[in-house]
C-alpha cells in the first residue's frame, strides 16, 4: 500500500505558488477517479452479461455528481427519474387515446406540454416527482425507446435499484478514499517523527 501512495506522493508536497501544503485533493481525486472507473467497468460488464441497459443507472450517477453528491437530493433523483421513465408509457397511452381525434403529433405535443407545465407548477409542492430529473429521464427514455424498444418496468427497476447502488458505491468510494488518505497521513506523521 505504501508503494501506491508513494506514486502519488508528489501531490501532497508544498504548493509551488504559496509554499503551503496541498490538502491531498489531488491524491483524493486520483484515488477516487481510479476506483470510480473500476466500479463503472465492473458495473458495465455485469449489465452486459445480464443483457440489461445500464443507461438509467448511469444517469443517476451523473445527476448525483451534478448535485455535488448531496444526499438530500437522492429521493428527487430516484423518484423524479422513475416518474420521467414512466411518462414514456403514459405518453403512448395518451397518444393512443387522443391521437385519433387530435392527430398523433398534436396529442404527443399536448402530453409534453402538460408534463412540462406540471413540472413548473408542482416543483415546489411535489419536488420529489416533478423536477428537472423527471424531464431529463423522460427525454432520454424516449430516445432510448426509439433505438432499443421500450421496456419501462425494467428501466425503472434499473434506475431505482442499480442507480441506488451506484449512489451507494460513490459514497463508499469516498469513504474508502478518506480512510486510505488518513492512513497515509498517519504513516507520514509516524515516519516524520
Amino acid at each position: 500500500m505504501n508503494f501506491l501512495f508513494s506514486i502519488f506522493a508528489y501531490t501532497d508536497g508544498p504548493h509551488a505558488d504559496t509554499g503551503g501544503h496541498v490538502a491531498g485533493s489531488k491524491l483524493k481525486g486520483l484515488l477516487f477517479g481510479f476506483l470510480l472507473v473500476a466500479f463503472i467497468i465492473i458495473f458495465e460488464i455485469i449489465c452486459a452479461r445480464l443483457a440489461l441497459p445500464a443507461w438509467p443507472a448511469f444517469m443517476v450517477m451523473i445527476f448525483f455528481f451534478v448535485v455535488h453528491e448531496d444526499i438530500k437530493m437522492i429521493p428527487p433523483i430516484l423518484t423524479g427519474g422513475a416518474a420521467g421513465i414512466a411518462c414514456v408509457f403514459l405518453i403512448e397511452k395518451f397518444v393512443g387515446l387522443l391521437g385519433p381525434s387530435l392527430g398523433h403529433e398534436a396529442a404527443k405535443l399536448a402530453f409534453i406540454g402538460i408534463f412540462v407545465y406540471s413540472i413548473v407548477m408542482l416543483k415546489d409542492r411535489i419536488p420529489w416527482v416533478f423536477n428537472s430529473f423527471a424531464f431529463m429521464f423522460f427525454l432520454v427514455s424516449s430516445l432510448a425507446g426509439h433505438s432499443s424498444g421500450v421496456n419501462v418496468p425494467v428501466w425503472i427497476g434499473i434506475e431505482v435499484i442499480l442507480g441506488g447502488i451506484f449512489i451507494a458505491g460513490i459514497l463508499g468510494i469516498n469513504w474508502i478514499v478518506d480512510v486510505l488518505i488518513r492512513g497515509f497521513r498517519g504513516q507520514e506523521e509516524v515516519s516524520g517523527q
